[in-house]
């Protein structure tokens, strides 16, 4: 009578050591978030000119034809923002957005007004005129007018068609008004001969926005160079920046972070380049715009200098702080510990209650920061109730895995891993959104502290598994397609991206394991 081969002991340093490092590195991040940045201070608070859109406000967007932005709201507005601004600019005139011009005047500041253009022939005429007739009425308030705003990059109107309207605005509204049209600079060099329609080219410069995005370090230089290329380009044509500006939150793009700290270094570096130049520029935006979250991903919402409530962000002078807040991300991390120690350490001896512990404190730490995430990036009751349904089932499953570490940290009680049927339901959200990462990643944020759970409980449970089955064929299928989906993402990113880099590592923590059990079976095998 044959007899089964015999397990092999394993050593369970290589488990307590993941275990510390994900609770050091949650409380690191948190801690790290919460400290001052020294950055180089504004040479002015006042900025010459900021994009004016008052749809702050919970549910307002310019896309409903309803909406209706009333004199009072946009008087309290532009009498805030006179204390900080000597220009604002706008995008259209419907909404009640013509009314700005007139208030504008009462506090002493210029307007860049807009007209706004797509492909509704009806709809453009209406905004012609009443930008035509908004600007003779009040010729003395306006720096100039700006017709259409990168219609040309959306594909909505000819160039042909453009410069007839542009053309049409300028032979109607006094001489002493300068007429202009706003796009990318790449626009402008794609189609030079639009030069000769406006008095002055309107440029717009977003280095979080290139083809190839530019670190924050090395965003003002890039605007620098653009700045000059384009002057190159068209010698004798004034040109203006229309848009720069950086946000403060959303998916990173390459070395492009988008963050509070990054935001306030950028603004004061470019308002220092500016003021050496001495050159007409506006600054994308006064406050934080909600709905452009549903266009543009969390990034679209967070290009205010101002956040949606119009409490300003960050100072121009003296340190920054990315969370000033830091410590509830301590605090989560406490409550974890405590919550694990008691819920899966129960019964436990000292090293398995401290196994518990330790898992709490990374889990409280990671849901925290997927918590902040969610304030950012969820626009609606159903986006909520996806998020937190799906950090609940993140935390179950967690709590799960680590009444099993705990076990087999105190007294080695554990043979298989538990709930396998949840490992495959996590790689394959893992490949699922991987697979939209590479494909359509433009506006995708990286959940990175919802799937840490998992991740990293399940690679905590692999390093001291002494017994377990073989894995299914779509497990071992989807624990190639997840990391492999992750390479290509860091890849795509240029190797720049540390949230990509970040992934991949997760995707890593819970596939890897897989192919080992399936080695592991077949050795053991007779």
């Amino acid at each position: 009578m044959s007899s089964s081969p015999a397990l092999p002991s394993r050593s369970t340093w290589p488990a307590w050591l993941l275990l510390v490092l994900a609770a050091v590195a949650g409380l690191g991040w948190w801690w790290s978030a919460g400290r001052p940045v020294n950055l180089p201070d504004a040479p002015s608070t006042r900025i010459a000119c900021v994009s004016y859109a008052p749809y702050r406000l919970s549910g307002e967007t310019p896309f409903d034809p309803h909406a209706f932005i009333s004199p009072a709201r946009i008087d309290e507005d532009l009498r805030a923002l006179s204390q900080r601004f000597d220009c604002v600019r706008t995008y259209s005139q419907g909404q009640g957005l013509s009314a700005v011009p007139a208030i504008a005047q009462r506090y002493g500041m210029k307007v860049l007004m807009g007209i706004w253009l797509d492909r509704d022939a009806r709809a453009n005429a209406r905004e012609i005129a009443q930008g035509i007739a908004n600007a003779r009425a009040h010729p003395q308030a306006l720096r100039g007018v700006i017709v259409g705003n990168e219609v040309l990059l959306r594909g909505e109107l000819s160039p042909k068609a453009l410069t007839a309207d542009i053309r049409q605005v300028r032979a109607a509204i006094p001489a002493s008004v300068p007429v202009s049209y706003a796009d990318v600079w790449e626009n402008w060099l794609r189609y030079p001969h639009m030069a000769a329609a406006v008095d002055y080219l309107t440029i717009h410069i977003l280095p979080y926005w290139e083809d190839a995005p530019v670190s924050p370090e090395h965003a003002v230089r890039h605007v620098a160079r653009v700045y000059a290329q384009m002057q190159r380009a068209f010698p004798g044509k004034r040109v203006m920046i229309g848009e720069t500006g950086w946000p403060s939150e959303g998916r990173p793009r390459r070395a492009a972070v988008p963050s509070v700290v990054n935001e306030a270094r950028y603004l004061r570096e470019f308002l220092a380049y500016a003021a050496t130049v001495k050159m007409p520029y506006n600054v994308i935006e006064a406050f934080d715009q909600p709905w452009k979250r549903t266009q543009e991903g969390t990034v679209g919402g967070y290009w205010g200098i101002f956040d949606a409530q119009a409490k300003p962000k960050f100072p121009m002078r003296g340190p920054v702080t990315e969370v000033p807040r830091w410590w509830l991300g301590w605090l989560a991390a406490a409550a974890g510990g405590l919550l694990f120690a008691l819920l899966a350490g129960w019964r436990r001896g000292a090293r398995g209650w401290l196994a518990a512990a330790l898992a709490g404190v990374a889990a409280g730490a990671a849901l925290a920061w997927q918590a902040r995430q969610m304030m950012y990036a969820c626009t609606n009751g159903w986006d909520w109730s996806i998020s937190i349904a799906a950090c609940v089932l993140a935390l179950g499953v967690a709590l799960r895995l680590a009444r099993a570490i705990a076990a087999g940290l105190d007294h080695g009680e554990f043979a298989t891993v538990p709930w396998q049927g949840w490992r495959f339901t996590w790689l394959f959200a893992l490949a699922l959104y991987g697979l939209l990462q590479v494909f359509d990643g433009r506006y995708r944020d990286f959940p990175l502290g919802l799937f840490a759970l998992p991740c990293i409980g399940y690679a905590v449970l692999a390093l001291l598994q002494r017994a377990m089955p073989m894995p299914s064929l779509e497990q071992r299928f989807l624990a190639v397609a997840a990391p492999l989906l992750g390479v290509v993402i860091v890849v795509q990113e240029c190797r720049q991206n540390v949230a990509a880099w970040l992934w991949l590592g997760l995707c890593l923590a819970i596939a890897v394991p897989v192919f080992a059990e399936w080695r592991r079976v077949r050795r053991l095998q007779p």
